[in-house]
């Protein structure tokens, strides 16, 4: 749905408690347990009929008697009360709901079902938010709100735990509560029959509280909202997920090897990476995240510097270092020469900085206030081994105390690996005490700093300005999608190979020639191999076969006109043996592709149940499924990720040369990824599609065989993907009183070089509405941002004149659409020639496409210009309420409703 009264659910002002008990070892025991104990200092309204009160606190017989309006309903009654109770609770005006109770959609009962549907069909009237039912419930330690039934104590922190398992959230909270690790909220979601990940995304995006945001997901539901969502929140904050329910049993109905090879777990994995979420696998590395989330800053860099009393721990940590794709940092002789005044003779003289064994808490102290200095290193783990010389606590103390008193102390992460368990017990609860993460082996400390500096990283390739790419020409795709129809009218599931190939060909992906010929027409297909010179392959033409080398219908290397002849009628025999049921329609003529020393490769294209169209690069061949050496990807790419999904696979290292081996054409396979991505956004129809083997050296790539699969669909053809593509609908043109034209087009992320150039070229005084702010650094991440959009939230129109950018201008909707706020700005030599006011037209029809009911301009009261083109285009203008120097214009759009997917 959207953030729309949430602020009811997690900062309600009074909370009622249906189903409160005093009875030990219930439910309504345990919530008003947890609600008294936790100190909320609203009102606390326990509702049940047959008490009089419950812990001490006067109870109402029904929602009906209750003396005031709840913000939040906490509701753990049995199943067939709960709708009946939302419906009267929406109705006196509450707003938020937390659902305990079991028995509703989360089975396969009808029943259950049925209860789910007349849940929702009594909030949404009153606009009421649910989270649940059948979860554990909801906490905000900061405010004292804990109306869950979870066993341990909650303490405020930063971190928001959204979870759908709610023995995960006990487990975590039990594990987190000992270690001074605290929540700024827990959410319990239950079944998400209201209230889902996408809601809370965008919901914990925005609350200052919260710096990090940590999930426990089984299944995403709405997979664009989640994403658009996920992609906002992962920009602003930290985003940990750990995936569970990681079952591959979809793959198993999948007819091509790339619907074999995208299982469900690699596709949410290509959906967390895209969205900019961290993925880890498993409890203990939740654990782990949570507690470096909960003390650790944004990381610079990727060098770790490591301290230690045993070099058998810093060996460890470096190999694990090593195997996670991190670097270990080198010392430079100014910090070696400091070092070495502090540290005994014997110590290791490089990193990792073994200061023996014998090290008390003032050796401690000294290295490490060095290295947190040190200029070369952007991380630092400090491990102590027991030993009978030193003391755990002593240590841990000279650690704490370096932390206290040096400057630079904020400015480096810092790890520590106390290891072991009985003899290291002190040092490590006076580490949790000064918030100090500890993690108890090198190798989970190591991950630690690596799940930060691969945060770092994904932000970066986000960020990464990719190469411009022409895109395919209509005339290409109104062929294309007569392959498709064709297939279609003949009630055909598959194209056969020679419409493949021309499919391609609309696309400008280079394919083998084929061609067609008839099963009585042996000697057509001899005349085919006569006219191109060159060996050929033959394969029977049949829509009921899709394996053809199974059943005898393939012939390679055929070398002249007679062998093609003999072939074709050796075939017939075969496969009507093989396959008696089968319709036999024809030869298949391919040449065969001489390429030796090429890599087979393969791309795809399938389609996943969650997050609809999916892109596969990764090692070809008929081992494909054997070798299983993939990457996935959603649309709609560009070059910079598409380059990224080649680098992720094994077979990318071979494919950029070694030895006599010349580098292959990388470029070319970038155009081939980026062409599927086309086709997904052009054609709904296609379920499936291959390309194995895709050859690729240094000469080009060329496909040798693929499949394509076919379904008629009405659904467009964009609604599918999960990420809104670029809307080139919205391409036009404007001109202004001055005569000039100029191209209008929604940005691209290919513009940034040119957004920092007109940065150059606008007056700094106009950049003072917060959309343009970031110009001012006139850096390539403020540029990146601003040019990467969410197409289905956000929109920047820039007007173009020539290869120079004339103007921007920008919006941002509401997760709900009611309203999105817009801004203008023009290039200083173009004002007052009334190109502000054509762009910010031109955007109030891109933002009605996408739902947007109102457009908003705030802007300061004595900023004529705007005042000007505000009226000029419609706009209602208002003093803003909270500062009289601002004004507040808003406009309702009448196509709002009627939203373009």
């Amino acid at each position: 749905m959207s953030i729309r009264n949430l602020d009811k659910m997690f900062h309600p002002r009074s909370v009622a408690v249906i189903g409160a008990s005093d009875k030990p070892k219930s439910v309504g025991h345990a919530l008003m347990t947890n609600l008294l104990q936790a100190g909320f200092d609203g009102p606390i309204l326990p509702v049940n009929p047959r008490a009089g009160a419950v812990h001490g606190i006067m109870a109402y017989k029904d929602t009906a008697a209750l003396p005031l309006t709840p913000d939040l309903a906490v509701i753990a009654t049995p199943p067939d009360t709960v709708p009946p109770l939302v419906a009267e609770l929406g109705a006196r005006g509450t707003r938020a709901a937390v659902v305990l109770t079991a028995g509703f959609a989360e089975g396969e009962m009808s029943a259950g079902k049925e209860r789910a549907a007349q849940l929702l069909a009594a909030a949404r009237p009153h606009l009421l938010r649910v989270v649940g039912p059948n979860c554990l419930g909801i906490a905000v330690p900061g405010i004292g709100l804990n109306g869950t039934f979870a066993p341990a104590a909650l303490l405020p922190g930063n971190i928001a735990f959204l979870t759908q398992s709610g023995a995960m959230a006990t487990t975590v909270l039990d594990w987190a509560q000992p270690r001074g690790i605290g929540f700024s909220a827990i959410v319990s979601m239950g079944d998400m029959s209201d209230v889902d990940f996408g809601d809370l995304l965008d919901y914990f995006a925005l609350d200052a509280a919260t710096q990090a945001i940590l999930i426990y997901a089984e299944a995403v539901t709405h997979a664009r909202k989640f994403m658009s969502a996920a992609r906002r929140a992962a920009r602003v904050k930290p985003v940990i997920v750990v995936k569970g329910g990681r079952a591959e049993e979809g793959a198993r109905a999948a007819a091509s090897h790339t619907g074999a090879l995208a299982g469900a777990a690699a596709v949410y994995e290509a959906a967390f990476r895209r969205a900019g979420m961290l993925r880890v696998n498993g409890l203990e590395e939740l654990f782990d995240a949570a507690a470096t989330l909960a003390h650790m800053a944004r990381q610079s860099g990727g060098r770790l510097a490591i301290v230690t009393n045993g070099g058998g721990a810093g060996v460890l940590a470096t190999d694990w270092l090593i195997e996670q794709g991190g670097r270990l940092a080198t010392l430079g002789a100014e910090t070696i020469a400091k070092l070495d005044a502090v540290l005994p003779p014997t110590w290791s003289h490089a990193n990792p900085i073994d200061i023996i064994g014998d090290a008390d808490a003032e050796r401690y102290a000294r290295a490490v206030e060095i290295m947190l200095q040190d200029k070369d290193s952007d991380g630092l783990l400090v491990a102590y081994c027991p030993t009978s010389i030193g003391s755990a606590a002593d240590a841990a103390q000279g650690l704490i105390g370096a932390m206290s008193t040096s400057q630079d102390a904020a400015k480096k992460n810092v790890f520590a690996c106390w290891m072991g368990s009985a003899n290291v017990e002190d040092g490590r609860a006076r580490l949790i005490a000064a918030q100090v993460p500890d993690y108890e082996t090198p190798e989970r400390a190591v991950r630690a700093f690596m799940y930060l500096v691969r945060y770092r990283q994904s932000q970066e390739l986000l960020l990464e300005t990719p190469a411009s790419a022409a895109p395919s020409a209509q005339a290409d795709r109104e062929r294309a999608r007569g392959f498709l129809q064709q297939a279609l009218a003949e009630h055909r599931e598959w194209l056969d190979p020679a419409e493949v190939a021309g499919f391609f060909a609309c696309y400008g992906i280079a394919f083998a020639r084929t061609e067609a010929v008839a099963a009585a027409a042996a000697a057509a297909a001899a005349r085919l191999a006569a006219e191109w010179r060159a060996p050929v392959a033959l394969k029977i033409r049949s829509r009921d076969i899709t394996h053809k080398s199974d059943v005898g219908g393939v012939a390679l290397e055929l070398a002249s006109p007679e062998e093609v002849e003999a072939a074709a009628l050796k075939m017939l025999e075969r496969v009507a043996r093989a396959r008696p049921d089968a319709r036999l329609e024809g030869f298949i003529v391919q040449e065969m592709i001489q390429r030796p020393g090429a890599y087979e490769l393969i791309a795809g294209i399938t389609s996943d149940v969650t997050f609809g169209p999916v892109i596969l690069f990764g090692h070809g061949g008929t081992a494909v499924e054997i070798i299983r050496d993939k990457s996935l990807e959603l649309p709609p790419l560009n070059t910079a990720l598409a380059r990224a999904q080649i680098e992720r696979t094994r077979v990318a290292a071979l494919l950029k040369g070694y030895r006599d081996r010349p580098a292959a054409d990388i470029d070319g396979l970038v155009n081939v990824l980026m062409q599927l991505s086309s086709i997904v956004a052009d054609h709904a129809e296609i379920v499936e599609l291959d390309i194995n083997p895709l050859l690729c050296d240094q000469n080009g790539v060329i496909g040798v065989d693929g499949r394509i699969r076919v379904h008629a669909t009405s659904i467009p053809a964009q609604s599918r993907l999960a990420i809104r593509p670029y809307p080139q609908q919205l391409e036009t043109e404007i001109s202004t009183v001055d005569g000039r034209t100029y191209t209008v087009r929604p940005i691209r992320p290919e513009d940034e070089p040119a957004l920092r150039s007109f940065a150059d070229e606008v007056d700094t005084g106009d950049l003072w509405h917060g959309f343009f702010v970031p110009l001012r650094e006139r850096t390539h991440e403020t540029a990146a941002r601003l040019s990467q959009i969410d197409y289905d939230r956000e929109m920047t129109m820039v007007a173009w004149e020539g290869t120079r950018i004339a103007g921007l201008a920008r919006s941002t909707a509401d997760p709900d659409f009611e309203a999105a706020e817009a801004a203008v700005i023009i290039r200083a030599d173009l004002r007052e020639k009334g190109l502000a006011t054509k762009l910010l037209q031109a955007l109030m029809q891109a933002i009605a496409t996408q739902g947007v009911q109102r457009a908003v301009l705030i802007y300061p009261s004595d900023l004529a210009s705007l005042q000007r083109i505000g009226a000029e285009l419609g706009f209602t203008a208002a003093f803003s309420p909270e500062d009289a120097a601002v004004t507040r214009a808003s406009k309702t759009l009448r196509n709002g409703e009627s939203r373009i997917v």
